[in-house]
């Protein structure tokens, strides 16, 4: 795969499609490589007429690692947060969204679709917000707001991700498992099969739980979005499933209802589901829809 001098780092990324199609920038979420994206879905993006670009978020896979930043410290973090103090992070979503751009650049693309899942969705959110030229348009699957007013992720979804997991590679994909069980819906079966390969696949690639951590700190040092999300200019399509248990549906509600002109898409019986199979056939037609809309 070829890499990215972008933002001063290092981007590994990887394109599917025609050169001349629609570009799509997908961003995945928290410690997620780009492997974690099912090469049946790229290929379905790409069927419908999209240049689909992936890539390697700062500190994950095989883009470039914070080392100098050292081992994050979390519970210092959220004892900080608990006292209302400020705290200093590393690097924020601003920086990350910052690499998408500059990745962007150096495939010189002026101007996007951009999809978010999950985090890549807060990412993305940010890119939106602070460089609204950069858009064709904006997709939100599974995506934050931040708004302390809504419902938080359940505690046992918590306690699951913040559990310790092993350096052993089949304690790493048994503890995928178990959280991709947890935070499936009951609407469509879960590919466990799958899970395991793309699971034994990152841990191959790149096991790096230093980068999770300080996408953690990311995280942590956000705010309630809501108010900024009146700037939104590009047009957005809000997708989500009513059963997640990791970002609850009102998160959608909340951003559909405040970013101008936004359409939403809440898919029954849809978890905080990986990016494959399931629902995604039903996702896919409703980006190539948006993209083609917004593309004009």
């Amino acid at each position: 795969m070829p890499k990215a001098q972008a933002n001063g780092i290092e981007i590994e990324y990887e394109t599917f499609g025609d050169r001349s199609g629609r570009p799509l920038l997908l961003i995945m979420g928290l410690g997620s490589q780009l492997t974690g994206w099912s090469e049946e879905v790229l290929q379905q993006l790409a069927d419908e007429g999209h240049r689909v670009i992936i890539f390697d978020n700062r500190d994950t896979g095989l883009s470039s690692k914070m080392e100098e930043a050292g081992a994050p410290d979390i519970s210092g973090v959220l004892k900080a947060l608990s006292r209302g103090e400020e705290i200093d992070v590393p690097y924020t979503f601003q920086d990350m969204g910052q690499d998408a751009l500059g990745l962007l650049d150096f495939l010189g693309i002026k101007k996007v679709h951009i999809c978010g899942h999950s985090m890549g969705g807060a990412i993305a959110q940010t890119i939106a917000i602070s460089r609204p030229e950069r858009l064709w348009s904006l997709i939100l699957i599974s995506a934050p707001t931040y708004n302390p007013g809504l419902p938080q992720p359940k505690p046992e979804i918590t306690n699951l991700m913040r559990a310790a997991t092993g350096a052993d590679r089949t304690a790493y994909v048994e503890k995928a498992v178990e959280m991709a069980r947890a935070i499936a819906g009951s609407g469509f079966s879960l590919d466990e099969e799958w899970v395991r390969q793309i699971s034994v696949r990152a841990y191959d690639r790149c096991y790096y739980p230093e980068g999770n951590g300080r996408h953690l700190l990311a995280r942590l040092a956000n705010r309630n979005r809501r108010p900024a999300f009146q700037s939104i200019t590009a047009p957005t399509l809000v997708i989500h499933g009513d059963e997640d248990p990791l970002l609850p549906v009102e998160n959608a509600l909340d951003a559909a209802a405040t970013i101008p002109g936004a359409e939403l898409m809440i898919i029954k019986g849809m978890g905080h589901y990986p990016p494959h199979r399931g629902p995604w056939p039903q996702i896919v037609k409703a980006i190539s829809a948006h993209t083609k809309k917004a593309w004009g």
